[in-house]
């Protein structure tokens, strides 16, 4: 396993694994024995990054969430983990009822919303203190600065350490970061957006990962140049099988004239390398000129192999001019 940190001060500073591994669907369609034996591995492999939300995965079981931070807790606690283990959460996109979702009825980031959510998130993953906590998504019904001063509350009082923001627009985190820094008070440090080889149309309406607050563009990727000292995690980077399975097509969002010449570009090196495509792919934003962390999931030991396997690929300065230039 290689490694990288995240944060910017001697304060929060952490050393995690180049991957990270997304427990979105732990206690859902992914059953708890097989949970823990992936997670298990992941640690047993030197991972040390672990990612969940506060509503995952209310799609599954019509409630508002929280599956996934019950499993990982029964997991911390089984195994007497401690600090070793990174663990990050998010808050604000929690439905307030069964049956709503985090579009029409998200909980939020007030100032009230992010004291609750951050609360019952401690108390299902049993941690004192919160490893990385995320703003979840936007809430443009809540002035920033009461988002920014709630968050660093919790820092402040020690149940919370590095703070992140996900899908938000480039301009509000960087708004948001300067209002922390004219205050004093502890910023954004992490940003996890969707991120992958194929490049992903913005201009489509709906959900966040088909919208341009969500997805790692041009202007994301220029503000991550001008502050390298900010880590950026990449998440749903193998599309959920879109690459490899033909029972997961690609969806509208890449549905453009450079997708194709792309994927060829992608095969190709994978052949070079005799590694899988999806190899390829998380290998591509480990060593990338802006590196990313890749999020990838896991509903087996054998899916989760393949990605770690990833971690020591190297590409060549040739192969990475390929898949850049293409497309």
């Amino acid at each position: 396993m290689r490694y990288r940190t995240i944060g910017t001060t001697p304060e929060t500073r952490r050393e995690v694994s180049v991957l990270s591994l997304g427990a979105m669907l732990f206690g859902t369609a992914t059953d708890e024995k097989t949970s823990f034996a992936i997670l298990d591995r992941y640690v047993e492999a030197g991972g040390t990054f672990v990612d969940t939300s506060n509503n995952y995965a209310y799609w599954f079981t019509g409630s508002r969430g929280g599956e996934s931070e019950n499993v990982l807790g029964r997991w911390r606690r089984s195994r007497a983990v401690g600090d070793e283990i990174v663990v990050a959460t998010k808050l604000g996109a929690s439905p307030l009822a069964e049956g709503t979702g985090y579009l029409d009825n998200a909980e939020g980031l007030s100032a009230k919303a992010v004291r609750a959510a951050a609360e019952q998130s401690r108390e299902r993953l049993g941690m004192a203190k919160l490893d990385l906590l995320y703003a979840h998504i936007e809430d443009s019904a809540v002035p920033l600065g009461e988002t920014v001063e709630a968050l660093a509350g919790l820092v402040a009082e020690g149940t919370a350490g590095l703070l992140g923001v996900s899908n938000h627009s480039a301009w509000k985190v960087e708004r948001a970061r300067n209002i922390a820094a004219a205050a004093g008070l502890p910023g954004y440090e992490v940003l996890q957006y969707h991120h992958t080889y194929l490049r992903q149309r913005t201009d489509l309406p709906g959900q966040i990962s088909g919208g341009s607050q969500g997805v790692v563009g041009g202007d994301m990727l220029s503000y991550l140049r001008a502050e390298p000292d900010l880590a950026m995690v990449a998440y749903s980077p193998l599309l959920s099988g879109g690459y490899v399975r033909t029972d997961k097509p690609l969806g509208p969002e890449h549905d453009h004239p450079g997708t194709p010449a792309r994927l060829a570009a992608l095969d190709e090196v994978a052949r070079e390398t005799g590694a899988t495509v999806n190899q390829v792919v998380l290998s591509w934003l480990i060593g990338g000129e802006v590196p990313m962390i890749p999020l990838v999931g896991a509903s087996s030991v054998a899916q989760l192999d393949e990605s770690l396997a990833a971690v020591d690929l190297e590409l060549t300065p040739e192969q990475r001019a390929k898949l850049d230039a293409t497309g």
